[in-house]
This record gives C-alpha cells, sequence and structure tokens, in this order.
C-alpha cells in the first residue's frame, strides 16, 4: 500500500490571520454592508410612516430574506462538500469563528448586528404593521456568514481516521 502525500486542503483559503486574506470575498462584505443600509434606511422611513412607506419596508425585508436564504443554504451545501476532507464547525461557518480573518468577521458581524438592531427596534415601535416584516431582513447577514465561511474559511484537513466516516 503506497502513501500519497498530504493533499492540500479543499479549499483555497489561507490562513485567517493573513493579510491578504482579508481582500477574499470581499463581495459578500459589501453585499451585507448595501443590504444592511437599505434595511436602516427602508426601517426609517417604514417607522416615520408606517401607512405610506410599511410596504416598502416589507418588501425590502423580504428581498433581502429571500438573498439571505440563498445564500445560507447554498453556504450549507459547500459546507458539506467541503466537509469531506475538512473537520467544519457550525462556530466556523456560519459564524466564522476562528476560520475568517479578524477584519472580515468584524465586518461580517457588525453588519448583521446593525440589521437586528434595526429590525427589533423597527418592529418594536410599529408591531402590528408592514414594517414588523423588518425581522426577516437578518437573514442577509446570517447568510452572508455561511456563504463567505463555506467558500474562504479556513479549516483544518480530517485526519486519515476520520474519513471512513
Amino acid at each position: 500500500m503506497s502513501h500519497s502525500p498530504p493533499s492540500p486542503p479543499a479549499s483555497d483559503a489561507t490562513d485567517p490571520d493573513d493579510p491578504d486574506a482579508a481582500h477574499e470575498g470581499a463581495g459578500l462584505v459589501q453585499l451585507s454592508f448595501v443590504g444592511t443600509g437599505a434595511l436602516v434606511v427602508a426601517a426609517v422611513v417604514g417607522v416615520a410612516s408606517p401607512d405610506g412607506a410599511g410596504v416598502l419596508t416589507a418588501w425590502v425585508s423580504g428581498v433581502l430574506f429571500a438573498i439571505g436564504v440563498v445564500l445560507f443554504l447554498w453556504g450549507y451545501a459547500v459546507g458539506v462538500v467541503r466537509s469531506r476532507e475538512e473537520q467544519i464547525t457550525l462556530g466556523g461557518l456560519f459564524f466564522l469563528s476562528g476560520t475568517a480573518p479578524k477584519v472580515v468577521r468584524f465586518r461580517l458581524r457588525i453588519a448583521f448586528a446593525v440589521q437586528v438592531v434595526a429590525a427589533v427596534v423597527a418592529a418594536s415601535v410599529r408591531p402590528y404593521t408592514a414594517v414588523a416584516f423588518a425581522v426577516l431582513a437578518p437573514m442577509l447577514g446570517l447568510g452572508a456568514m455561511a456563504m463567505w465561511g463555506a467558500r474562504h474559511g479556513t479549516f483544518h484537513p480530517k485526519d486519515d481516521a476520520g474519513r471512513g466516516r
């Protein structure tokens, strides 16, 4: 039985502390920021005029939710495929714990936190209006983190004992 040299990890990801790694997945970070800005604007306008602009808030939130669900499920699927060769953790995949550069982790988590705060505040101020649909929008932040972790996250390779599972 011949032993071949260990293969590199299945991803092209580098060390999470590498400064150059912070540029990977920049589109996902930008999408998260743009979505956060759209949600904040729609929430403020919806809270100010729930009868007139509440529908706008609901539409924006619904679109952000749909994009987030697609990103989340796609990221999950990529994570499942990567789990054949690498030790994928839920915290690392969905919340970038130890798998992403600090700057990326900070930016995506901040965008998600702002989305959650904006949505909860808007829905709390106008609970029985279309503005309450804002609580759906933070799915974008979760989806962006999941996709970033799945495509660019750094995970440890499985050892030979773990590959037979």
